[in-house]
């Protein structure tokens, strides 16, 4: 497959983020040609445009919309078709279709749900904290590892009524699912094991419904139709690793941008400054999710002086929109909580897809942000900035570990 010369190559071992947001960005047109393990695609970098693309009709989830899928040129042997492929939920379809199974998830998540469960975020906040100051106690600990990992993954089972016991299972499995470093054979593995896992989660909530949105999902009867096992279980894969990953990434990278600006930490510290502006300028300065895959053209469109052919892929680079200087201003390069205008951005996406678990991820960064800085208020990195690594993944941007000490 032939890309054009002006290709940005994303990185799959992700070994310098800011340097390819600024190439994707560098251009100054709202679309970048990218290509992803050797195929093409577009990439949207740009707010205004983002926002249009978003709700465009033309640009729909089907796979077979896609040119290089329907020739042949791309292939289950792909790295990244497990991400767009990935079983019948509301991530892969569109309309009437998308809304149905939809629905009774945002039902689930609710602002008066998300405050029913808001005492179970605290204590699962607590409990880890106590746990990190029991293994930080006399020296380096894994923030990640200790706390912003495990801490979604106890929310999102908690919704989803997926056994405690078995949270360490999934984090192994999704971790090694979005890695660039997973042979293919195992990753579609991993993905038919997560089928069995939810699909025998299903049968088991069939059998004894309980308060949890598994049982929700499968009591649904939107439009008269109940949802399918296939579909309940690709709702549930998508929404644990996107109700999980989404939230490691919002908590270091606040971490991260705080302790790498001592001067806005103390402002948080002292009140002046709420926690709530951390988490938007966090969320636009340093995005949970780099690139999100992928949608298809069913028409050729016209954006700006370039047309996104009939049967080519977009990619929305929700890194690079955050970055956006017609949009946040000459400085969109610098983490400033001191902004003087509100912090409008759209890492939560856009339109009939936005994300549904958008406030969740805000609610569980409400709670443990403060809850850690108010526990350990000289918590500082346990290594220079520059060594923290990032994961080997072209969709999340998460870190490997981030060593802390707790006490100054």
């Amino acid at each position: 497959m032939n890309c054009p010369h002006a290709t940005v190559v994303v990185d799959p071992l992700v070994r310098d983020l800011d340097g390819e947001t600024e190439k994707l960005s560098g251009g100054g047109a709202p679309l970048a040609r990218i290509e992803l393990l050797g195929v093409p695609a577009w990439t949207v970098t740009r707010h205004a445009e983002a926002r249009q693309l978003l709700v465009d009709t033309r640009l729909v989830k089907d796979l077979n919309a896609w040119g290089l899928w329907r020739s042949g040129e791309v292939t289950h042997a792909w790295p990244l078709i497990g991400m767009i492929d990935a079983g019948r939920s509301m991530f892969t379809v569109d309309g009437e279709e998308h809304r149905r199974l939809r629905t009774k998830t945002s039902q689930a998540l609710t602002p008066r749900r998300l405050e029913a469960i808001r005492p179970a975020i605290e204590k699962f906040t607590e409990e880890l904290l106590d746990a990190l100051a029991e293994q930080g106690r006399d020296g380096v600990v894994d923030l990640k590892a200790v706390f912003a990992q495990p801490l979604p993954m106890r929310v999102v089972g908690l919704l989803m009524g997926v056994d405690e016991a078995q949270h360490p299972m999934l984090t192994k499995r999704y971790k090694a699912f979005f890695s660039m470093l997973t042979p293919q054979e195992e990753r579609m593995a991993l993905l038919a094991e997560l089928d069995v896992f939810y699909a025998e989660l299903v049968r088991e909530k069939k059998a004894r419904t309980t308060d949890d949105l598994t049982s929700a999902l499968i009591l649904a009867e939107e439009g008269g139709e109940p949802l399918t096992e296939e579909e309940v279980v690709g709702n549930l894969k998508a929404m644990v690793a996107a109700g999980h990953e989404t939230t490691i990434g919002l908590i270091l990278n606040a971490v991260r941008a705080l302790l790498a600006h001592p001067d806005q930490l103390r402002k948080v510290l002292d009140g002046e400054i709420p926690w709530d502006t951390v988490i938007e300028e966090t969320l636009r300065w340093d995005t949970p999710t780099t690139h999100l895959l992928m949608r298809f053209a069913t028409e050729d469109i016209q954006v700006g002086d370039q047309v996104i052919a009939e049967g080519e892929g977009v990619v929305i680079s929700y890194r690079a929109i955050g970055r956006d200087a017609v949009q946040h201003g000459d400085d969109a390069d610098a983490f400033d909580i001191t902004r003087p205008t509100p912090i409008r951005h759209m890492t939560f996406g856009h339109g009939p897809h936005i994300c549904p678990g958008a406030a969740l991820s805000r609610v569980e960064a409400g709670i443990a942000l403060p809850a850690l800085f108010g526990r350990f208020p000289q918590l500082r990195l346990a290594v220079p900035d520059e060594e923290i690594r990032k994961l080997p993944v072209m969709t999340q941007n998460d870190m490997e570990a981030f060593p802390v000490l707790l006490h100054g």
